[in-house]
């Protein structure tokens, strides 16, 4: 299984970070202790959404649709909008 995760920083909240993972307890880990370069200015992180694909293809192009400009805006406005909520 793939998963697509989103995670929110605890202590910046307007910041977000998309990624790929097949051990998302792992990934998260990773990410909070400072293993990885860009998230680690934003740590902590906490799960937002994740989303599995048994499909390795679909899964990375639903990531890369996430980081591109429609899939950042569709996140925006579904996902971060607190209005949304």
């Amino acid at each position: 299984m793939f998963i697509v995760y989103i995670l929110k920083s605890t202590k910046f909240p307007e910041r977000h970070y998309v990624g790929i993972t097949q051990n998302i307890a792992k990934r998260i880990k990773e990410h909070n202790d400072g293993d990885m370069e860009y998230s680690s200015r934003y740590a902590p992180w906490e799960v937002e959404t994740c989303i599995t694909f048994r499909d390795k293809h679909l899964a990375y192009e639903f990531e890369k649709y996430l980081k591109a400009g429609s899939g950042y805006a569709f996140l925006k406005k579904r996902l971060f909008n607190p209005k949304a909520k």
